[in-house]
């Protein structure tokens, strides 16, 4: 077929508002005919016709700037809509106005009633060619659509609001998203109503059997308040009907450019799957500590300190230092933020390691920072089973020579990233990260910077985790491989856990160790068959799972506090994060310690272990020393 012809820029905005003045004038002829032809004044429409005439210039100029000055001729028709149609009302109403007055101007000859019948029907006459145009537009110029209905991709849409109904206007404006055939939403006033020509045919709950009903292919949900177990639930009824499902992009969500990014639909992710609620940040205090202050992120290149990053940028700091001994991760986030944010964003990638005490100093002497993220560790465990004295000099000593460089170097708050795994360890990483807590209470009650550590679980997609590694076996055709058909884990997304770090730093209770609400444990077999399913197969049927048995530092289970903790566990004034008072640490015994640690990683044997076991009572070692 062959391109249709388009009217753009400046012709076509002149000629809209050519058509709208001709609108005008027939809507205000009919006006006067409405409100003389059958009234015992019907000899006066002559007189009046003529009186309106002679004042139609400013009239028209009136409507003629409101409308252009009102952005009236930018908005695309095509893809048009409630708002779309309320501003012309809106702005039908200010020129009828203006009139009015410009009526009282000229001492009133102008009929009044003639006045209001006239911006009546402008306003539908305006509104209703262009949806006409639009209705037009979709039949006759877009064959495409018009054959779509008949396609081999039937579409159900979940959710009939304002999101609905920009999931099945961006459907029919692209044939290849599908057609979409009925829609279902929870609220029975919806029920049996229709948007754009869209029947709804049931609630959520009904979307099993519409999709035999109708051999639906593919499920947009397109409900952007969803969150939490709600959207879980939603999810897996969707996943069950083996059918590709998408989801609708918030149209209203803005990109860290603060531009709206439109409606778009996108694949399901394994977020998703885990959704939680919503996290409600108190931006005020967390402002109050960021903004024009210089911050250094350590491991600033990794999963989650790379979110911090990415997250703390918002708050307008002085300087943002992304400090990392890899320097390719780093840099990409660099240029990551440069290219969406600005190039001129106030951002300086350090290269060095945290186990080099010189370059440390040498970083607080240059840049003075005065708030730190210490996400710099070592943290795969079967790995630091074989290299405990590793783990030991990075996790460890590393931190301790960062907490000691940056209380000589008047930093005013220092916020180290834990884990759940510190918490009675079984495994190396877990203990070593004990210890740093430790640290941190140890430098808190004896320096000035306000010290703490936040304890969370496992992170969706990041490096090293279990997710992006049954992605990668499905892919490959399996098998999905599971340690323990009981073992369970929390987990949080790297936003939220980002988000959540930055709250509690903003708590400054200095010596504290705060807890992260991870919601309830997920078992990892149930993980693994519901990504099973996501990518189309079934477990045990066409997709293996293979249980390989727990690996040496592996526990069924986490914990998120101690014994000691549980009893004295406060919440703050934020309902996910928890707060464990600081507990008495013998400073002397506490280092002597240390010292010994610190000599017994020069070798890297069972003698690491044993001496973290003296620092550490509650670590019960879970595995087999493997020598290289």
């Amino acid at each position: 077929m062959p391109k249709q012809f388009q009217v753009k820029g400046l012709p076509r905005k002149l000629l809209l508002l050519a058509t709208d003045m001709g609108l005008l004038v027939f809507s205000y002829y009919i006006a006067i005919l409405l409100r003389f032809a059958e009234s015992d004044e019907s000899g006066k429409i002559p007189q009046v016709v003529a009186t309106m005439a002679h004042h139609l210039p400013w009239m028209l100029a009136i409507y003629a700037v409101v409308f252009w000055l009102g952005g009236l001729y930018e908005v695309m028709w095509q893809y048009a809509g409630v708002r779309d149609l309320a501003r012309v009302v809106m702005l039908a109403c200010i020129a009828t106005g203006f009139l009015l007055i410009g009526n009282q101007l000229v001492e009133g000859v102008l009929y009044r009633t003639v006045l209001v019948i006239g911006a009546i029907l402008s306003m539908a006459m305006i509104g209703g060619i262009r949806m006409l145009w639009r209705l037009v537009r979709f039949t006759l110029f877009r064959p495409d659509a018009a054959k779509n209905r008949n396609a081999e991709n039937p579409l159900l849409v979940v959710g009939a609001g304002n999101a609905g109904a920009w999931a099945v206007n961006l459907c029919k404006q692209r044939s290849s998203f599908g057609y979409p055939v009925v829609m279902v939403d929870d609220d029975p006033a919806k029920r049996n109503l229709r948007v754009q020509g869209v029947p709804v045919r049931g609630s959520i709950s009904d979307i099993p059997e519409l999709v035999r009903k109708y051999d639906i292919r593919e499920i947009v949900i397109a409900i952007t308040s969803l969150r939490g177990e709600r959207l879980q639930q939603v999810v897996n009824i969707c996943n069950s009907c083996h059918c590709r499902v998408r989801m609708l992009n918030d149209p209203q969500a803005v990109d860290e450019n603060g531009n709206v990014q439109g409606a778009s639909l996108r694949e399901l992710n394994t977020s998703d799957f885990l959704s939680r609620d919503e996290v409600h940040l108190d931006t005020e205090e967390i402002h109050k500590y960021l903004t024009d202050k210089v911050v250094l992120v350590t491991g600033g290149g990794g999963s989650i300190g790379s979110e911090l990053c990415r997250q703390i940028i918002r708050y307008r700091p002085k300087q943002l230092l992304i400090f990392d001994i890899y320097e390719n991760c780093a840099y990409e986030l660099e240029m990551e933020l440069r290219n969406k944010i600005g190039r001129d964003l106030p951002i300086v990638t350090l290269v060095g390691s945290i186990r080099d005490k010189h370059r440390l100093d040498e970083v607080m002497d240059i840049y003075h920072p005065q708030v730190v993220f210490h996400a710099a560790a070592h943290k795969h465990v079967p790995l630091m089973e074989i290299s405990p004295a590793e783990a030991v000099k990075n996790n460890v000593l590393g931190t301790k020579n960062l907490l000691t460089s940056a209380s000589t170097h008047g930093v005013e708050r220092f916020v180290q990233l834990s884990t759940d795994k510190a918490v009675n360890p079984t495994n190396v990483m877990g203990c070593t990260k004990r210890i740093c807590e430790m640290l941190i209470q140890t430098f808190a009650q004896n320096t000035t910077m306000k010290c703490m550590a936040v304890r969370f679980g496992n992170v969706l997609g990041s490096h090293g985790s279990v997710i992006p590694l049954f992605e990668s076996q499905i892919r490959e055709g399996g098998p999905v491989t599971i340690t323990h058909p009981d073992i369970t884990r929390y987990f949080m997304t790297i936003p939220e856990a980002a988000q959540l770090v930055l709250e509690a730093g903003a708590l400054a209770r200095s010596g504290s160790i705060y807890v992260l609400d991870m919601g309830q444990p997920v078992k990892i077999m149930e993980l693994a068959e519901k990504m099973i399913r996501f990518y189309g197969y079934e477990p045990g049927v066409n997709m293996e799972i293979r249980i390989t048995g727990l690996r040496p530092g592996e526990k069924l289970y986490e914990e998120l506090m101690m014994d000691t903790e549980a009893d004295k566990m406060q919440r703050t004034d934020h309902n996910k994060i928890f707060v464990a008072p600081p507990l008495q640490i013998d400073l002397g015994v506490f280092y002597q310690q240390l010292l010994q640690l610190e000599e017994a990683a020069e070798h890297n044997d069972d003698k690491v272990v044993t001496q973290l076991q003296n620092i550490v009572p509650t670590y019960h070692p879970n595995r087999k020393m493997l020598r290289s």
